[in-house]
């Protein structure tokens, strides 16, 4: 199993020194968004070709050259719609056309294919071979709506977008004809079922099988975001029910994964405790972080289906109402799961 870190943030902005402290906690995969709607704010005339002046993919060449010079591997998580793409939209809504989405995903598996080398530049960039299609779709924050509701029925409008964005992104992604790792699902632990209300979403299980009832068929890997849901939840509680699913009862999803797709691999490509302080409401001691820490890998590990997990994320956010689950203090103070996670077996 492969450990890593997810954070969108740290190694952009400051590489010089985030990407020491990713070797010195032996980080083997580091997950980074590649967000479409930044990247072609404006639609390209040839959107198959990475050279195409409308895309600007500098910081994401810095971050994996950064990568490769670090011996450290990338997952890319290609997700958000451009405003052209969606008739206006916010990046959570679907493209109009998933073939829009195919192209840009060929684009960008092409430019990071190896072999690829950019206008002005003397070599070829470093390669990507693992991809991960969007980010928590079965939540609103990532992908609105999610659910229409009828006079007899309510319909998980999310899982039939979402159908055509995995496909696109695994279609345009294996164009190369490259041996890339497509993963599909990314999703987040929590769902309500509900149409109508506050915030409604899918839960992790509803999801999936509305994957394969409204025609799924191409993914290599499925993956899953197995948040604890109160600090009273050690990585190895088992949640009541099956709305939640949790590090606990991943079976659970194993087993659904399992009868509708056969033997497919799980990834983990996000986990994390929060700390308190700051997080006193949410998070953990930071004794709690790094034991559940060393507990939550160690189950993955046990577990012969799930062959990728990430720590999210390296350092906590400076704001308060952000994520707290950083092995650095925003000050940059290691908190004991820096040690903890060092120390892990590869």
């Amino acid at each position: 199993m492969l450990k890593g870190i997810y954070d969108p943030v740290q190694p952009m902005v400051a590489p010089d020194t985030a990407f020491p402290l990713l070797n010195t906690l032996h980080v083997q995969v580091l997950r980074m968004d590649l967000p479409w709607s930044t990247i072609a704010p404006t639609r390209p005339r040839h959107p198959m070709d990475p050279n195409d002046p409308a895309y600007d993919w500098s910081q994401y060449d810095t971050f994996v050259e950064n990568a490769h010079q670090h011996k450290i591997q990338v997952i890319f998580s290609v997700w958000g719609t451009p405003r052209w793409a969606n008739g206006g939209q916010k990046p959570n809504r679907a493209p109009k056309v998933a073939l829009d989405l195919q192209k840009f995903a060929y684009a960008a598996a092409k430019r990071y294919s190896g072999t690829f080398t950019p206008t002005g530049a003397t070599a070829p960039l470093p390669s990507v071979r693992r991809w991960l299609a969007w980010n928590e779709p079965n939540s609103p924050v990532f992908l609105q709506p999610q659910w229409q509701h009828t006079k007899s029925r309510n319909i998980p409008v999310a899982a039939i977008a979402y159908v055509h964005i995995c496909t696109a992104i695994w279609t345009g992604v294996h164009a190369t004809h490259l041996n890339e790792t497509v993963a599909c699902g990314g999703t987040d632990p929590n769902g309500n079922n509900k149409a109508r209300g506050i915030r409604p979403s899918i839960a992790p299980l509803t999801f999936l099988a509305a994957l394969h009832k409204y025609g799924l068929r191409h993914f290599d890997v499925y993956d899953h975001h197995p948040y604890y849901g109160s600090p009273q939840q050690t990585p190895g509680t088992v949640p009541r029910g099956s709305s939640s699913i949790r590090l606990g009862n991943i079976g659970l999803l194993i087993t659904l994964l399992t009868r509708l797709y056969g033997h497919k691999n799980l990834w983990i490509t996000e986990y994390g405790y929060q700390t308190r302080p700051p997080d006193n409401n949410f998070g953990v001691s930071y004794a709690k972080q790094a034991a559940y820490l060393k507990q939550a890998f160690a189950i993955a590990r046990k577990n012969p289906r799930i062959t990728l997990m990430c720590w999210f994320l390296l350092r906590d956010e400076r704001r308060v109402s952000g994520w707290q689950s950083g092995l650095i203090t925003a000050g940059g103070k290691r908190k004991p799961a820096f040690n903890a996670f060092r120390l892990l077996p590869h």
